[in-house]
C-alpha cells in the first residue's frame, strides 16, 4: 500500500483505513485459521482412533487374514444353516397348527350335528308321546273303588288304608325302604 505523503507524515485517514482493512481481514484469517485447527483437532481424533483399532487388532492377534475370513464365513454357514432349520421347524409347525385346527372345526361340526340329531329324534318321540296321549282320557277314579291291588291286601287308597287323610306322613315304623 502506498499512502500520500503530507507535511510531517502520512495522510492519517489513509493509514486508518489501512489497519481498519487489515483488521477486518485478520479476523477472517483468525477464523479460517480456528476452523482448520478444529479440523485439524478432529483429524487427529480419527487417526488416534484408527491407531487404537489397529492395535486392538494386533491385540487380538488374529493371525492369518485368511484364517480369519475362512472362520468368518463358517460363522455366517452355521448361522445360515440354524436360520434354515429355524424356517423349516416353523412351517412344520405352522402345519401341525393348520390340521389341529382342521380336526377341531370338524370335530365341532360333527359335535353339532350329533347334539341336532339327538335333539330332532327327542322332539319327534315328544310329539309322538303327545299323540298317544292326545287320545287318552282320564276319568277320576273314586277313592274307595278296589283296584287290582285290593287283591293282595295292600289298600289302593289312604281312604281304603284307614282313612288317614292326604297331609298325614307316612305310617310309624315305615323308613322308605322296601324289603325283598
Amino acid at each position: 500500500m502506498r499512502f500520500s505523503v503530507v507535511g510531517s507524515g502520512y495522510d492519517q485517514r489513509q493509514v486508518d483505513s489501512c489497519l481498519d482493512e487489515l483488521g477486518i481481514r485478520l479476523s477472517r484469517l483468525a477464523a479460517r485459521a480456528e476452523g482448520a485447527a478444529a479440523a485439524g483437532r478432529e483429524w487427529d481424533e480419527i487417526r488416534q482412533e484408527a491407531t487404537w483399532l489397529s492395535g486392538l487388532l494386533e491385540r487380538l492377534d488374529l493371525g492369518d487374514v485368511a484364517v480369519t475370513r475362512y472362520a468368518g464365513d463358517a460363522a455366517r454357514r452355521d448361522a445360515a444353516d440354524i436360520l434354515a432349520q429355524a424356517r423349516v421347524t416353523l412351517d412344520e409347525a405352522r402345519e401341525e397348527a393348520r390340521q389341529v385346527r382342521e380336526r377341531a372345526y370338524a370335530d365341532a361340526v360333527q359335535a353339532r350335528r350329533d347334539f341336532e340329531a339327538a335333539l330332532y329324534a327327542r322332539r319327534r318321540r315328544e310329539a309322538w308321546v303327545d299323540e298317544l296321549l292326545a287320545d287318552v282320557t282320564v276319568e277320576p277314579v273314586p277313592a274307595d273303588t278296589p283296584t287290582a291291588a285290593a287283591g293282595t291286601g295292600v289298600p289302593a287308597t289312604r281312604v281304603a288304608a284307614g282313612g288317614r287323610d292326604a297331609e298325614a306322613g307316612p305310617p310309624s315304623g315305615w323308613d322308605g325302604a322296601r324289603s325283598h
